[in-house]
């Protein structure tokens, strides 16, 4: 997992591989506001992005998932939001399992989760080796646009 803010990328880069740069430099020089939501391929299923517009719900109504075939950049470009952070190393039992479908394994609970705020610019980078709760409430709920960048790992 890897915390920043776009407007550090500059900084960070030298740090991260390319693959996650791409899709950074995509969210970087690409006006948010104005993509309808849903998918925008970018290299069509090697790297493309979900953009989302969501309110933000209680912890306890998300559920934490952690995905095989690919990294997630998970983006907030308005608003404030709580994402709950684990490794997948835990004792994590599984609630369901659909990776062959959906790229997806929902977990009933999970050991040592730490809560990440991600503001209006910041973003996480979740490997498959991570389990992620995005789009849970940090203070009060919130209007969130989100943009989920899906790259092949």
């Amino acid at each position: 997992m890897y915390l920043s803010h776009i407007a550090t990328l500059d900084r960070d880069a030298i740090n991260l591989p390319e693959n996650i740069r791409r899709g950074l430099r995509f969210l970087a020089g690409t006006d948010i506001a104005t993509l309808p939501t849903g998918r925008v391929d970018i290299d069509g299923d090697r790297m493309f992005a979900l953009v989302q517009d969501y309110e933000t719900v209680p912890k306890a109504d998300k559920r934490p998932e952690s995905h095989a075939r690919y990294i997630d950049i998970q983006y907030v470009a308005r608003g404030r939001e709580l994402i709950g952070y684990a490794s997948l190393a835990g004792d994590n039992p599984v609630a369901e399992n659909d990776f062959e479908a959906r790229d997806v394994q929902f977990f009933a609970s999970v050991t040592d989760e730490t809560d990440l705020i991600l503001g209006s610019g910041a973003y996480a980078v979740f490997h498959p080796t991570d389990i992620h709760r995005p789009g849970c409430i940090a203070g009060e709920p919130a209007r969130v646009r989100k943009v989920v960048v899906k790259i092949l790992a």
